[in-house]
């Protein structure tokens, strides 16, 4: 008999929350073109547009819906128009680099109810269809090194990606049951869009080169496989895990000694 291909999607539906550019946009491309009927959902439906036509240019299935994942009438609209789905990636994500102390009350409910609340409450939604449907599913959420590490001047953000390590914990204990995988990504430092400023300075690359063992920013294409593979069937023994990709920054411990 023939072994299955794990990174095959072919029959399934996948969700990507926050499609539109970076690390979503990288995910919803490696799904389509794993077989998914791939939903690239966003704020963002003009780019969304463009990415979803050349996905058909290759011959994957991909669609767009509008969503802005801090509304509740935006979720609610995007989980009809998406119908059963088989896979939810939660990328959809915000940042304010500022000290803890300067944070306005405004800008911390923005980047919770995104981050956060928003996440949680289209997970609901979106497991509930597949509890009730009875097929199983796969649940992927996009942490940060922050779900893990304590990093300076993202306290609100270091607050949104931990509990999301934890919300991937416990909804795995509680869906599994129903054949439901859960499990959560933890890239390191990706360059999108939403940093590429920071990085620019040149000390930013060398402190980089000299902490980790991979001496490269990662890219968003670094991530997207791992997603694949999460949303496939040889993950199916797979839950709960926070799985960190990162070019070994928080395995290690660089020194400069060399022999």
């Amino acid at each position: 008999m023939a072994q299955e291909n794990i990174f095959s999607l072919r029959g399934k539906t996948a969700l990507v929350a926050g499609a539109s550019r970076g690390i979503g946009q990288a995910i919803a491309e490696a799904l389509a073109r794993a077989g998914a009927r791939t939903i690239l959902a966003a704020r963002s439906t003009a780019a969304l547009e463009a990415i979803v036509d050349r996905l058909r240019a290759e011959g994957c299935e991909a669609e767009t819906i509008s969503l802005d994942i801090a509304s509740k009438a935006s979720r609610q609209a995007a989980v009809e128009a998406a119908g059963a789905v088989d896979i939810l990636l939660n990328v959809a994500g915000t940042n304010l680099r500022k000290r803890a102390t300067e944070y306005s009350e405004e800008e911390y409910q923005r980047i919770v109810e995104t981050n956060l609340t928003g996440v949680f409450a289209l997970t609901q939604l979106v497991g509930r269809g597949m509890i009730e449907r009875g097929r199983g599913g796969k649940v992927v959420m996009i942490g940060s090194l922050t779900s893990l590490l304590g990093l300076p001047y993202v306290p609100v953000y270091t607050i949104t990606k931990a509990a999301l390590a934890g919300l991937t914990r416990s909804l795995a204990a509680e869906w599994g049951q129903y054949g439901i995988q859960v499990n959560c990504i933890a890239p390191g430092f990706i360059l999108t869009d939403l940093n590429r400023e920071m990085w620019k300075p040149p000390h930013m690359a060398e402190w980089l080169a000299a902490s980790q063992p991979n001496p490269r920013l990662g890219r968003p294409e670094d991530i997207a496989p791992l997603a694949v593979f999460l949303s496939g069937g040889g993950s199916d023994y797979m839950t709960g895990q926070v799985i960190v990709v990162d070019g070994g920054l928080s395995a290690t411990c660089m020194w400069p000694f060399r022999a």
